[in-house]
């Protein structure tokens, strides 16, 4: 795909929505970090359910770890992989207190430290919280990616690495938040919905549903 058909995608993208943003819930760059672990293998629905009532009692690093481990359980009990993420949150709280003085630090590598926070996780807490030009690619934006033409490769890290490359400047802080809203409504899994969608003529997917 060339860099004006590139260009062009994002500026419809753009215009129909202005500012884009994530659909988790939060208020501070710790509630993120804490919304996106959950979020893992589970919707952001369900996600903004259990930190609704979480945050109302724990929305600080030292809060949760006065919930501790036990205590955190009964707040995303209904989150999958609820075990593992209590966990990975409790040693993440611990470290955010011990080493940044509760504070979410603003660096890849000291995101990616933390338990239960891998590189994407790492992009969406750097684009989100602290407006980097970062794009986390999950499996919406991997299909998006791959589906149309615009960069397409065989890992997450491919279709980053191919991103970070095509999509021009002035879109890279938002690219993230558009290409998953359109994964999630319009470009759908199953069978996406090329009827309604923006970009249908500048797409190179060979099996359109056009109907």
């Amino acid at each position: 795909m060339d860099r004006k058909t590139v260009a062009e995608i994002f500026r419809r993208l753009k215009r129909q929505n202005p500012e884009p943003t994530t659909e988790l819930v939060y208020r501070t760059p710790f509630e993120l970090l804490i919304a996106v672990i959950l979020s893992a293998q589970a919707t952001d629905k369900s996600v903004n359910k259990a930190t609704a009532e979480l945050f109302r009692v724990a929305n600080t690093p030292e809060a949760i770890l006065a919930l501790g481990e036990r205590g955190l359980k009964k707040y995303i009990k209904t989150i999958g992989l609820f075990n593992t993420k209590a966990k990975n949150i409790i040693q993440t709280c611990r470290i955010l207190v011990e080493r940044y003085g509760g504070k979410v630090p603003e660096e890849r590598k000291a995101l990616e430290s933390l338990p239960g926070v891998g590189r994407k996780t790492a992009n969406v807490v750097l684009n989100t919280a602290f407006g980097h030009p970062t794009i986390a690619v999950d499996t919406h934006i991997f299909r998006v990616a791959n589906r149309t033409g615009l960069a397409p490769g065989k890992t997450v890290r491919e279709v980053e690495d191919k991103l970070n490359t095509v999509v021009p400047p002035r879109y890279r802080k938002d690219a993230h938040h558009w290409l998953i809203l359109h994964g999630r409504y319009t470009c759908t899994a199953r069978k996406p919905r090329c009827g309604s969608c923006i970009i249908a003529d500048l797409c190179e997917y060979p099996e359109k549903h056009l109907d």
